[in-house]
């Protein structure tokens, strides 16, 4: 646990929330180059990873969808605390639990090396 601001937490927070907006909608545009990889390959090699992408994308957003919820929480204890006590609350600081920090910052580390191996993949495949 560590302290920060209220205004600098909640930045955080809405800064994340647009980041996994993000890349939700990257991951819409990879289901399309997917869609775009089976219509012009028949290879197993090539079905087979396709196959296996699809099941990440899906957990990526899986993962996205137990992260937005999380936040949401996060930034809503933060708005009762504040409204519970809104005397000086952008010079207030709270105390601010790391380990959403961690799984976001540990599922922007995944989501990259997933990205970049599918990108590794689809231009071998065209």
């Amino acid at each position: 646990m560590t302290q920060k601001y209220i205004t600098d937490l909640h930045a955080e927070f809405t800064n994340w929330k647009k980041d996994l907006d993000f890349y939700r909608d990257e991951i819409k545009t990879f289901n399309n180059r997917l869609g775009e990889l089976v219509s012009m390959n028949s290879k197993v090699e090539i079905t087979s990873q396709i196959e296996r992408f699809q099941n990440q994308f899906i957990r990526q957003n899986e993962v996205m969808d137990e992260l937005m919820h999380d936040i949401n929480a996060a930034q809503h204890e933060l708005v009762e605390n504040a409204k519970s006590n809104n005397i000086a609350t952008d010079h207030r600081k709270v105390e601010s639990d790391d380990s959403l920090a961690d799984r976001m910052e540990t599922f922007v580390k995944l989501y990259d090396e997933m990205k970049s191996e599918f990108s590794r993949f689809a231009a071998e495949a065209y």
